[in-house]
Formats: C-alpha cells, structure tokens, sequence
C-alpha cells in the first residue's frame, strides 16, 4: 500500500471518528473525545458552536480553578450538560461561571458543583483552551440532519425504533451493508479480483474480520459496565425536627438507606459503592452481584449542622466478573478505569488470540474454481491435531 494511500486512509478514518464522537456524546448525554458549547457563555474563550477537546473527569485528576468543565447541571437552562469555569473552591463544591456571564452559576440558584457532577474537562495548554473553531456547528448540522431522516424513516415505515440511538445503529449497519455491496458490484468483473482470489497473500486479512469481533466485544463489554453505573444522588432536607420520610434528617443525625445494586446479565459482575460527597458512608462498598441477581449495602446519610437542602451523592462502578477480584480491587486501588482497560484488553486478546491460532493468519477468501482442489478449513484443522 502506497504512502499516499495509507494517508488518505488515515485522514478518512480521523473524520470519522471525530463525527461519531460529536454525534454519539450528544445521544448520550456524555462527551466522547470531543465536545462543544451551543451559547454565548464562555465567550470570548469559545464562541457559538466551537468545539473543544473534553477529557474524561476520571483521566483528568483534580479539579482546580481555571479549569473550564463540563457538569451535570441541575437547573441552568433547566439542567443538563454546561460548560463553564472553575472560578472558587468551596468545602462543599466548586463555583462556577461562564466567562461572559456577570454572576456565578450559583448565584443564579445553580447548586454547588461537586466532583460527582464533573464529567469532563477542557484541555488546555499554556493556561488556554484548545479550541477547534466551528466544530460545534458542523456537529450539530450532522445531527439535525440525522434526526430528520430518522424521523422519516419512521414515519415512512410506521416503525419507531428507527429513532434514537438504536435507530442510528440501524442506519449505519445498513449504510455499511450497501456500501459492501455497492464495492462488491462495481469489482465484480475486475482483473485484479480473480487474481487476488488464486493468491495465497491476499484476500481479506483474517486479523482484520478477528479485530472488528474484539472491538464489537469489547464495546459491548464496556457498555455493560459503563451504562448500569453512574451517580446516585439523594436529596436531603436539614431539618430542626425528626421525620418518617428518610431523606428528611434531622440536623447533625445520620438515616440508613438501602442500596439495591442488580445485575440483568448473565455475566456476574463487581460493584463498589463509594461515597461521592461530604456526609455520606457507604458499608460495604464492595459488592459480589451474581447472574441475574441482585446485592445490596447500607449508605448512610449525615444531615449537615446548618438547616437546608442539600445533595448527597453516590458513586457505582461495576466491572464484568472475569478477573480474580483481587486483581480487580489493584487495578481499581489505581483508578476506577483501570479494570475496564483491562477487562476489555483481556476479552480483545482472547479473541484475536483464538482466530490468529485457528485460522493461522491465512486470508479469508471466497471458494473460486482455482482453490476447490485445496482442502476445506475443518479437514486441515482435524490433520493439524492427529498429525
């Protein structure tokens, strides 16, 4: 393969990892690689529709001030996923605002941002941003254009699942299927085809079909790790008076709650349940949750001395029971995603592992006239043991 086409290759495969990061952060409500502001807020730092490099809170360490981040919000905008700046430190929190905003988000009734709250923060590199100028607007032009032709899909075929992230699923596996068999049409007849098929070398690589099913398996595990876990947060009133409803405390008391962690694959898996704020213990946090089972623990809630509202928060992470838990509890002693790394590098191995040895790297190609005298796969596997 020429220089020239492997970096065109490249530069395709970089576009399109760029846009499935935009388009598939904005499904999930979770920036992937990439994200971008859709107001005003931070400028002059990013105007409208810029994007910026987001990295994920876990790999990003502490939050500090200076650091434009991206948080759950609880009531700007009527919630959801804000970027602004660090602007103070609290013991219960982080201050923030936008750098073209007058006040801060909490004075503006925006509770205080804990490390709960943080999903990702901006790169910077000499005190700035690094920003990618109209990345946003782009993104948001792709996603428009999506959601309307889901929406026509569905309304074409009177079937709703073509909407939503399972419906983008749907599109891409079928744009994937035409453009196979768009290729397979126009190289039917080609010169170089029937060659590549009479040769020994070429063909469709073995380790490609094998890295495609490790990436399908290793997303897949990801997912069921991922998606289950997250933040639980409770809202608890600090009040002068006892009460029956357990989240309402009185000031300087502790309540008992039960945590139900449930597992609905087949797969048992490891929860830790860990304290995510001030005022919150959590006994045991290390949980063993079995098949289509459930575990639970005890997550005990401290009102505050000072009467009023205030959020108690709860982190979960899981991970697929395929490891010894001793190795599970190192690697999450290191950082909560270090198992999942190495979860997914251990079912990605296994599968390149096993298709390299069977098929012994030899290219997948489809029976011609020229290759029916050479024996099929399963007779020379059967030689290859009772030789």
């Amino acid at each position: 393969m020429s220089p020239k086409r492997i970096l065109s290759i490249t530069l395709q495969v970089a576009v399109v990892l760029v846009v499935l990061s935009l388009v598939v952060g904005q499904l999930l409500g979770q920036p992937v690689l990439l994200s971008f502001v859709e107001t005003g807020s931070m400028q002059p730092t990013l105007d409208p529709g810029d994007g910026f490099v987001a990295i994920p809170a876990p790999l990003a360490g502490d939050v500090g001030v200076g650091d434009v981040v991206t948080f759950d919000a609880q009531e700007i905008e009527g919630g959801g996923l804000t970027t602004h700046r660090v602007v103070e430190e609290t013991e219960r929190g982080y201050v923030t605002q936008g750098d073209n905003n007058p006040f801060t988000d909490q004075d503006g009734g925006e509770p205080v941002v804990q490390d709960a709250d943080v999903v990702a923060v901006a790169l910077q590199v000499g005190g700035s941003v690094v920003v990618i100028p109209h990345l946003g607007t782009v993104a948001m032009g792709i996603q428009s254009g999506l959601a309307s032709f889901q929406t026509w899909l569905a309304v074409t075929f009177g079937v709703r699942s073509f909407q939503g992230t399972q419906g983008l699923a749907y599109i891409l596996f079928a744009l994937s299927a035409v453009a196979y068999a768009a290729d397979w049409y126009a190289n039917r007849n080609s010169r170089e085809t029937r060659e590549r098929d009479r040769s020994r070398d070429d063909g469709t690589s073995v380790f490609a079909i094998v890295a495609v099913l490790a990436i399908v398996l290793m997303a897949t595990a990801t997912a069921a790790m991922v998606v289950p876990a997250g933040t639980q947060e409770y809202g608890v009133v600090s009040a002068e008076f006892e009460s029956e409803n357990p989240t309402v405390i009185e000031r300087g008391t502790s309540q008992e709650l039960e945590y139900v962690v449930p597992n609905a694959g087949l797969v048992p898996v490891y929860a830790y349940v860990t304290p995510a704020s001030p005022g919150v213990d959590v006994d045991p946090q290390r949980l063993t949750v079995g098949s289509r089972g459930e575990a639970s623990t005890t997550v005990t809630l401290t009102a505050p001395p000072e009467t009023g509202y205030y959020r108690l928060l709860v982190a979960e992470h899981r991970y697929l029971a395929v490891l010894p838990h001793g190795v599970v509890d190192e690697l999450y002693g290191v950082h909560p995603w270090a198992p999942i790394v190495a979860i997914d590098g251990l079912l990605g191995g296994v599968v390149v592992g096993l298709g390299l040895v069977l098929l012994r790297g030899e290219p997948a190609r489809i029976r011609s006239r020229e290759s029916r005298e050479r024996p099929p796969l399963y007779r020379r596997l059967l030689r290859q043991i009772y030789r």
